[in-house]
């Protein structure tokens, strides 16, 4: 916080980043200093190049600023850190001293963003010696009573998008998928009509609303909301703007970050990302196909962490089967816990195409064992592994059961 980052921050898809680029870039002429704003996550929304020198001072940079200047946040430790200095509550500026046990090795001044009492983000600048008057302070007070305007209208129009994406997602296929859609479409307007695709974080540790991450940290994201997912919890999905259909970088970016910012809160969180579309008439099938890629790559780690459907392979089919499938009555013995290692071997076997060698080699055991082994999951199942229509179902049915 507080960093004079010499690059601009992803605020490509809010409809305000012009207006708080400029903004920033009026607290830094007023103070004299550079200074940056922050949303109340501590995620980088812009700075102000303001620089008497004409360059950067590296004797600024400090490990707290330095990671938040290369992944655009800072960590939950950092941000408990600097909350305790009362910065949530404060309705003016707040000084925080250097600490460099904590990695802050010069003192910031944070001017909280209010909006109607409620502090959505922070305008943060070094504290240098001689620092901004207090007649500075409070005429860059006043500029951040406008970003905090601005900031509150933002959220409002992101949360009328979340209501309407999620009617989309969660409705039924027919009549009343396609109303969601419309009703969706409406709100977009212009940007409804271009290419799309949606990412799906699997599973997202809240379903809290305030603790959904900020759109502006997301490149081209247009809306989000959590949705159930499988049979317990939430995950996170995201319509993303693309510029053409088949050019999936914006998602896979913002699905990298969601899972940086997921992975702090609860491991094991994969995602997925649908193919591309133009307009919005296939964003079910496209939601479909997100959740499903995700599913694949929590079953399958070397598919992800970031899946996209058009690399899933067999689990574009297997993610279609309902969850009864798995239960195979031949194949049900086999998936008790106590053959756990027999139902892995088999899996490996079916993977390397029925050779026992390449078989041996990757589970480490000698081929005495892999055919004992075989012969018991044989005499388990009642399939016959020489037969390919028992291989193909056994296979399917093993992939099948770990999915989540």
């Amino acid at each position: 916080m507080g960093e004079n980052a010499p690059v601009k921050a992803d605020a490509a898809s809010s409809s305000h980043a012009g207006d708080y680029q400029e903004l920033v870039d009026e607290i830094s002429e007023l103070l004299g200093a550079p200074a940056t704003l922050e949303n109340r996550d501590f995620e980088l929304i812009a700075f102000g190049a303001y620089d008497s020198e004409g360059e950067l001072d590296a004797s600024a940079l400090d490990p707290v600023r330095t990671r938040s200047i290369l992944t655009r946040r800072s960590t939950a430790a950092v941000r408990t850190w600097f909350e305790g200095f009362g910065i949530t509550r404060a309705t003016g500026p707040v000084r925080i001293p250097p600490t460099p046990e904590a990695g802050v090795h010069r003192g910031r001044v944070c001017l909280p963003v209010r909006h109607r009492g409620v502090a959505l983000g922070y305008v943060w600048l070094l504290d240098d010696d001689p620092g901004p008057t207090d007649a500075q302070l409070a005429a860059a007070m006043e500029v951040t009573a406008r970003i905090g305007a601005l900031l509150a209208d933002e959220a409002q129009h992101g949360a009328d998008l979340t209501r309407e994406l999620r009617a989309v997602l969660t409705a039924a296929r027919g009549w009343p998928r396609d109303m969601a859609v419309a009703e969706l479409r409406t709100a977009l307007g212009a940007r409804a009509d271009g290419p799309h695709t949606v990412v799906c974080v699997a599973p997202w540790p809240s379903a809290d609303p305030d603790e959904a991450p900020s759109l502006r940290t997301l490149p081209g994201a247009t809306a989000l909301c959590t949705v159930p997912w499988a049979t317990a919890g939430q995950c996170l999905a995201v319509l993303v703007r693309l510029r053409s259909a088949d050019t999936l970088t914006p998602a896979t970016s913002a699905a990298a970050r969601l899972l940086e910012r997921a992975a702090e809160a609860a491991p094991g969180v994969a995602a997925g990302v649908a193919a591309g579309r133009s307009g919005l008439a296939g964003l079910g099938a496209a939601w479909e196909e997100a959740s499903a890629s995700a599913r694949a790559a929590l079953a399958e780690p070397r598919l992800g962490p970031v899946a996209r459907w058009a690399s899933v392979g067999p689990y574009r089919l297997l993610t279609a089967l309902p969850p009864e499938a798995a239960q195979d009555p031949s194949v049900r013995p086999l998936l008790a816990p106590a053959h756990q290692e027999l139902a892995r071997t088999a899996e490996v076997y079916l993977d390397c195409a029925g050779q026992a060698g390449r078989t041996a080699a990757e589970l480490g055991i000698h081929r005495q064992t892999l055919y004992y082994r075989l012969a018991r999951v044989e005499q388990l199942t009642g399939l016959n592994l020489d037969d390919g229509e028992d291989r193909l179902l056994l296979h399917m049915t093993l992939k099948t059961a770990r999915l989540p």
